[in-house]
């Protein structure tokens, strides 16, 4: 098995192509470090959506996306953690709001200031590793003003993709963890006979806005067909291991979340040939509720990973 890197362009975008047997990667460290695309056999496994330019230009999310510092959407334009409040406006920081006027996905949504700082390549896999110096923009300070180091890596052998963000705290303030990624996986075939595994126990019942009421509910564990089924579904308590399933007739998928991933939302909107199972280290909304929201201590370092798995059938 031979491990390969090559580099291109995506749509006007320098690119970065990691080759092992039957899969490839392409990764845009300028458009956010955004995992553009999976192939397994030439079979495109993520959803393409509008793609990169309009990621790029607009914020239409595809791919796999990263939502930092915080994962989907915020209840309000403030928000206090300790002795730090925030005001958030988009004016001053790269922000996006939804419909409803409420901030989504973070402050790194395409960002460009992702700089790549190595690449490895061996027999086995190829992996590309890229930083932010968070502290040096006084825009994102302004929306999180936690100082820290951002590494991204995306490291691809036979088996599939691993994705790892690792945060190291600067010696000042601890930082909130409450960031995640939005794998959007497209398995092929016809959505309707998609069969799932969800390794979930429960779920937050969430209000008209996506947010949680603060009320907990049971969730059921295990396979399903997905039917004509629609998800957009917040889980707070996983089953270890924490393995997330779609399969077709063709292949199964898995997105294996590690230990720092508590939480996951599922994404599945009836007339979309896709599903999201999204990894998240707190609940949507928790800089605003606190709920399970982790610090990382001054000086210290968290690491974050998951993968996405691929295996003929």
């Amino acid at each position: 098995m031979t491990a390969e890197i090559t580099h291109g362009e995506l749509a006007g975008s320098p690119s970065t192509t990691l080759s092992v047997g039957d899969l490839s990667a392409t990764i845009v460290p300028t458009v956010g470090m955004v995992v553009a695309s999976l192939t397994h056999c030439g079979v495109e496994l993520l959803g393409q959506r509008s793609g990169l330019a309009a990621y790029r230009d607009h914020g239409s999310s595809f791919g796999v996306p990263l939502l930092y510092p915080w994962a989907n959407r915020l209840s309000g334009v403030t928000y206090k953690v300790g002795s730090v409040a925030v005001d958030l406006h988009p004016t001053a920081m790269p922000l996006r709001l939804d419909e409803r006027g409420l901030p989504i996905h973070g402050l790194l949504i395409a960002s460009p200031r992702w700089q790549v700082t190595g690449t490895t390549c061996t027999s086995h896999f190829a992996a590309i590793t890229a930083a932010i110096e968070f502290g040096a923009y006084p825009d994102l300070l302004a929306g999180f003003p936690f100082p820290h180091r951002l590494e991204l890596t995306h490291e691809l052998d036979v088996n599939g993709l691993r994705t790892t963000l690792v945060v190291i705290a600067e010696d000042n303030l601890p930082v909130p963890l409450s960031f995640g990624f939005h794998p959007y996986l497209a398995p092929g075939g016809e959505r309707s006979t998609w069969r799932i595994d969800l390794p979930v126990r429960t779920h937050a019942v969430l209000d008209e806005r996506g947010l949680p009421t603060g009320e907990i509910a049971r969730a059921d564990e295990g396979w399903r067909e997905l039917g004509t089924d629609a998800y957009d579904d917040l889980y707070l308590s996983l089953a270890a291991p924490a393995i997330f399933r779609v399969e077709t007739q063709e292949r199964l998928i898995e997105v294996s979340f590690g230990d720092a991933y508590r939480c996951a939302q599922v994404y599945a909107p009836a007339d979309a040939d896709f599903i999201c199972f999204e990894p998240m280290t707190a609940p949507t909304n928790a800089l605003i509720t606190g709920d399970d929201l982790r610090e990382l201590t001054p000086g210290a370092t968290f690491a974050a990973s998951f993968e996405i798995r691929v295996r003929s059938r």
